[in-house]
């Protein structure tokens, strides 16, 4: 098992902290940085920042928004990055969600998984550099009858393959997530629940694509505290974890809630939902249990995070991304050496 990082969404008040993180994380041996994007500070800027100022780990995008760009406009991002960075750079997509596809981008969210096959086949093609055209529902290239030709990339990547990854959280998209991609963006991975909750529907689409996991790079993010008060340290996240059960989408397009209720948390999961959604966010973080924040970080001693990083690669994880959690930089950077330390320690290094 290999260790990343994940550095969020740019713009939030540290970003100094951030490449100092990642360059921190780059001297460590960490395998790759991922940056984030939502309607703030857009992946492909901040991972060629960070870029440019680490030696050896690998940049990817959690997420580049499908709504946000046109298939080769983001096939023109990665062979730019691959390119820039000398074969360090990993493209990962996702659908985002209703409320930003239709509320920033003005992109109707239907068919997301129609939409994701077809955004993948035409990247795909286009950073193979083959003449592009392509008839699909959601996009047709060139548009017929007008002045459009079939063209190609002029910008060589580094390798031929860039490493494609797809952020996933329901069974279906999970499953053809196996089908089509090189890796999965998971998010509130628990050990104990990552073979129903997203393993098995991963395996089914490798298999219909006559596949096997071999070489399929399970990721999930994990937040990271370190310390002896494991109750405080998981206080700290029922904010993030009742803004994603609870604020993420609408009522009835709630993917995260959703794979709360596929956890065990039905009644929890309905309970924060109703609380955020009528304002009330501190009774929302409040609902959470402790269950829910303790198996889906990396709580406590370092002994203790040795632990779950075992439970971890015995489940399947192949990436394990790490979010260093501190309020100040110092926290974080402890943080992250305490993942290093406790690889080591669980034997995984």
């Amino acid at each position: 098992m290999r260790l990343g990082i994940n550095l969020g969404y740019w713009g939030a008040g540290m970003d100094a902290d951030n490449l100092a993180v990642a360059q921190e994380a780059d001297r460590l041996g960490y395998d790759v940085c991922w940056a984030a994007e939502a309607y703030g500070s857009d992946a492909p800027t901040v991972l060629a920042w960070v870029a440019a100022q680490t030696e050896r780990i690998d940049v990817g995008s959690a997420i580049l928004q499908i709504p946000a760009r046109q298939p080769a406009m983001t096939a023109m991002t990665a062979a730019t990055l691959d390119s820039l960075t000398k074969g360090r750079f990993r493209l990962g997509l996702g659908v985002s969600g209703p409320q930003v596809s239709e509320g920033w981008y003005g992109v109707k969210f239907d068919k997301p998984l129609a939409r994701t096959r077809e955004y993948v086949e035409i990247v795909r093609k286009a950073m193979s550099r083959e003449r592009l055209s392509y008839e699909g529902e959601h996009w047709t290239l060139p548009l017929p009858g007008g002045p459009g030709k079939p063209i190609k990339l002029t910008v060589h990547p580094e390798r031929e393959h860039i490493p494609l990854y797809i952020a996933a959280i329901g069974p279906k998209n999970l499953e053809q997530t196996g089908e089509i991609a090189d890796g999965a963006l998971l998010i509130f991975p628990a050990a104990e629940h990552l073979e129903a909750t997203a393993l098995t529907h991963i395996r089914a689409g490798r298999e219909k694509a006559g596949l096997t996991m071999e070489g399929f790079d399970v990721c999930p993010t994990v937040p990271l505290a370190v310390g002896e008060d494991v109750t405080g340290l998981a206080d700290m996240f029922r904010p993030y974890t009742a803004l994603y059960v609870g604020g993420m989408g609408s009522r009835k397009q709630n993917f995260y809630n959703q794979l709360a209720q596929r956890m065990g948390y039905e009644k929890e999961a309905a309970e924060i939902q109703d609380k955020y959604l009528a304002g009330d966010k501190t009774g929302a973080a409040a609902a959470v249990p402790h269950s829910l924040i303790d198996s889906t970080t990396l709580l406590g001693s370092v002994e203790r995070i040795a632990d779950g990083m075992r439970a971890y690669s015995e489940a399947g994880v192949t990436t394990l991304t790490l979010a260093p959690a501190g309020f100040t930089l110092d926290e974080r950077i402890t943080a992250l050496r305490a993942g290093t330390e406790a690889m080591e320690r669980a034997g995984l290094a």
